[in-house]
């Protein structure tokens, strides 16, 4: 859950971006038309940039938001942020354009006032984030919004971590102390104490009410780390490994600064608490509308299908596993005979399957059959992006040889996933599969997911792993 203090710093990074969008642009109508400095053949009087600073303003935190912006990171490069701000602030500018050119007469707002608050927008932004950050770092060292820190090991490594943690106190963290693993007798590491054992970490970390597990053991297994991390799971955890430590995770990882020490970033919680209500929120108005619009397609594949195959249903219903591993009925169009299991058994589909039917090859071919999965989505049973889900028989087999698997359904299966679109789909590696998976649960943006749903719509006509 995010803090008070973190709310705090939302809300006044939040105000100062709009004092200083605001200030960009009283600062370029004055270039414009007060400095003396540009000669114009019309006076514009300020009054006509009113209604242009009030859909900036109105414009900026969403964008802002899908780009990411307002998601607290305490080792984060601050040059890092540019790259975002002028993308950001070039949407919004570009939609402000837009709108005033609706709104007004072509002549009415000048083209360089626009062009001197974005360029002036980006600058002051910046500069007002980087005050923010170094306000922020005061506060922190203060003990404002610190986030506490468990360090995984006793050795020289997680000695250098606290002491990382101990000169930068600008970072916000707390170090609570270390934990032992492999049975270690330490009962201190460089004068800070060993509160418990990797076997205890779950409980640990309630009783001290930890935001953060940092994993600094070269000695650990594979094994190792993967149980380190599932006693991490059930909570709202961030969990760090130092990169001497990693030795093979299932999913992508981003590699960050740690007070100059790089850092693997195996789990940043990204899909919790308002996220979770954006995307519903997405979800229902994205599914609602497709239906309607697509009615009358779905409609004349229905009959189609009754027509070419009169014996079996229009509708298949089978059931899958979503979120929690809670099994649902999936809604699809049927594109295979009604008996298409009966001697075999659940089985993947694989390339000119012969259980098909002609219609049901065309429509598995451009993704058609899917589309009653929208009234799974508007059902609360999926949502429009996220991991593919499968049939109990396949999870319980993937679930035994595929580590991390089962962390797929901490979010809401999905029509189309972030695997899928970077060509994983049909029969295709299950182990690839589940880390392009893992990597969209806990790096899920709004943004991201419209992106997936771009790139889904482009694939739909060249996907040769769709059978």
């Amino acid at each position: 859950m995010t803090s008070k203090a973190d709310r705090v710093f939302l809300i006044t990074m939040l105000v100062l971006d709009l004092v200083m969008v605001t200030a960009a642009l009283a600062v370029a109508y004055w270039v414009r038309f007060q400095s003396g400095w540009v000669q114009y053949s019309q006076y514009h009087p300020w009054t006509g940039y009113v209604l242009m600073g009030i859909v900036q303003a109105v414009l900026l935190p969403p964008v802002f938001g899908l780009q990411g912006l307002y998601r607290l990171r305490r080792s984060l490069s601050r040059f890092d942020e540019v790259y975002r701000l002028v993308v950001g602030l070039s949407i919004v500018n570009s939609l402000n354009l837009a709108i005033m050119s609706l709104l007004t007469r072509e002549n009415d707002i000048s083209r360089l006032v626009q062009a001197l608050t974005w360029v002036g927008g980006i600058g002051l932004v910046w500069a007002g984030r980087m005050a923010h950050y170094a306000l922020q770092g005061e506060l922190r060292k203060r003990g404002f919004g610190r986030q506490r820190v468990l360090v995984v090991g006793t050795g020289q490594e997680a000695r250098i971590i606290g002491e990382k943690i101990t000169a930068a106190p600008e970072l916000g963290y707390e170090l609570i102390g270390y934990v032992a693993t492999n049975g270690t007798a330490a009962t201190d590491v460089g004068g800070r104490p060993v509160v418990g054992s990797a076997e205890n970490l779950n409980d640990l970390i309630r009783k001290y009410h930890a935001g953060e597990v940092i994993v600094a053991e070269p000695g650990l297994s594979h094994r190792d780390i993967l149980e380190v991390v599932a006693r991490c799971e059930p909570l709202p955890v961030n969990i760090k490994v130092y990169p001497d430590v990693f030795q093979i995770m299932a999913s992508e990882v981003s590699i960050g600064d740690f007070n100059g020490l790089p850092m693997v970033n195996i789990r940043d919680v990204g899909l919790r608490g308002w996220r979770r209500t954006v995307k519903r929120a997405f979800d229902i108005v994205f599914s609602a509308t497709v239906l309607v619009l697509l009615s009358p397609l779905m409609l004349l594949i229905a009959a189609l299908i009754k027509i070419t195959s009169p014996d079996g249903p229009v509708f298949y219903i089978q059931e899958r596993v979503g979120l929690d591993g809670k099994p649902f009925p999936i809604i699809k169009f049927r594109t295979m005979r009604p008996d298409a299991e009966a001697e075999t058994g659940p089985v993947w589909a694989k390339p000119g399957d012969p259980r098909r039917t002609r219609l049901g090859a065309f429509l598995r071919r451009f993704s058609l059959d899917e589309l009653p999965q929208f009234i799974n989505v508007l059902l609360g049973h999926m949502s429009v992006v996220g991991p593919r889900p499968e049939r109990p028989y396949f999870v319980q087999q993937f679930a035994r040889v595929v580590p991390r698997y089962l962390d797929r359904h901490r979010e809401k299966a999905g029509i189309t996933g972030w695997a899928q679109v970077n060509g994983l789909r049909g029969d295709t590696p299950i182990e690839e599969r589940t880390a392009y998976d893992l990597w969209y649960v806990e790096n899920w943006t709004l943004w991201l997911d419209i992106k997936i749903i771009l790139r889904t719509i482009l694939l739909i006509f060249r996907d040769k792993n769709a059978y």
